[in-house]
């Protein structure tokens, strides 16, 4: 399987700059695995799509402004920062730009003063692993210098960093938006429970390693970057009971897809342990977890849980199409992205939805 296999022509014009004023404003398209035809929406009516047996799964990630702008001390060189993981209290995995100017050792200031880093070692790929001191609490810190890690494609400077978190954020920690999340108004979501439609929330701490290129030719030798992921008691009783009435596990974002396809995939290998407790037990999809996944969807994937999948547009011989053609077929997703362009739909983070069902 080539990754150019997974390519599509986007005109620039197409990527969207800035979020809309009202996020259920959007448009969706539909696209349905049976093959039926593709319907054009507004993401505001997608609740006509669901139904009563049906559950959402969201991410509940929070973005962190985890962008930074410092000085080497000593130099005054400009240095800018992207926290990416924290590996202790106060040691981040980071990128660094330039990454020449940050040998061990270095140390940066920020924010004249509030908050000062220092290089303690390097990692895979060149990322540095800094540790911060400062005064107080870093994330009251960070919330006053960092700015939102918005995507290199995206040039407009970001007016209120709200557009760029999901109405049901919570758990600080990614360092990118699960943006399918990002058309969902408190309104809409009311609309939804209102309907019978449960919601499932978990949690996957979005790292860049999700949206990194695939450099190889050959796809399956991609290696992904691991993210953290939790899914609660409340959240696996929903999705297993969800299955068990023969409902959909629809996820929004391929995140949560990911997230719901790790706890069945770290299910299936606990029963297969010598002695494992749950061997056999029916009606069981996902239990209670947490750790660190580097699952790679890609066509041939057979999936364990979700069934129907909430997602934006995404960027050519990505990882992510690579994902959305699991689910759908590439044929039929790379014909879908064709209508999306000639449509004019609004591409990328801030850009247009499609339901896959």
């Amino acid at each position: 399987m080539d990754v150019k296999d997974f390519y599509y022509n986007l005109p620039k014009e197409l990527i969207a700059q800035d979020p809309l004023n009202d996020r259920s404003a959007s448009r969706l398209l539909v696209l349905r695995q049976d093959g039926g035809e593709m319907e054009h929406r507004h993401f505001s009516e997608i609740a006509e799509y669901l139904e009563p047996e049906d559950c959402l799964v969201i991410n509940n990630t929070k973005v962190i402004p985890a962008r930074l702008f410092g000085e080497k001390m000593g130099t005054q060189a400009k240095i800018e920062i992207l926290l990416l993981k924290r590996k202790e209290k106060d040691v981040w995995e980071t990128l660094v730009k330039p990454g020449r100017k940050a040998k061990p050792g270095t140390r940066i200031v920020f924010g004249g003063g509030l908050l000062t880093g220092e290089v303690v070692g390097i990692v895979e790929e060149g990322n540095r692993l800094i540790r911060f001191e400062y005064e107080g609490i870093f994330e009251e810190i960070l919330d006053q210098l960092g700015q939102m890690p918005l995507p290199p494609y995206i040039t407009h400077q970001l007016k209120d960093k709200n557009r760029y978190q999901t109405v049901y954020a919570k758990y600080d920690g990614s360092a990118a938006a699960p943006t399918a999340g990002l058309h969902f108004t408190p309104e809409l979501l009311q609309e939804i429970r209102a309907r019978g439609i449960r919601i499932a929330e978990v949690t996957l701490h979005v790292g860049l390693g999700t949206f990194r290129p695939v450099k190889v030719e050959d796809v399956q030798e991609h290696h992904m970057h691991s993210e953290y992921f939790e899914l609660d008691g409340t959240a696996a009783e929903i999705i297993n009971d969800t299955k068990r009435r023969g409902g959909r596990v629809i996820c929004v974002g391929t995140t949560s897809c990911r997230t719901v396809e790790s706890a069945a995939r770290m299910r299936l290998e606990s029963e297969a342990l010598p002695g494992g407790d749950f061997s056999g037990e029916p009606g069981i999809w996902v239990r209670p977890c947490s750790g660190w996944t580097d699952i790679f969807i890609f066509p041939g994937y057979q999936f364990q849980v979700m069934d129907a999948l909430v997602t934006n547009f995404h960027l050519p011989e990505s990882t992510l199409v690579m994902l959305v053609s699991a689910l759908a077929g590439r044929e039929r997703v790379l014909s879908a992205y064709e209508a999306a362009v000639q449509e004019k739909y609004r591409f990328f983070s801030f850009g247009d939805a499609m339901l896959i069902i």
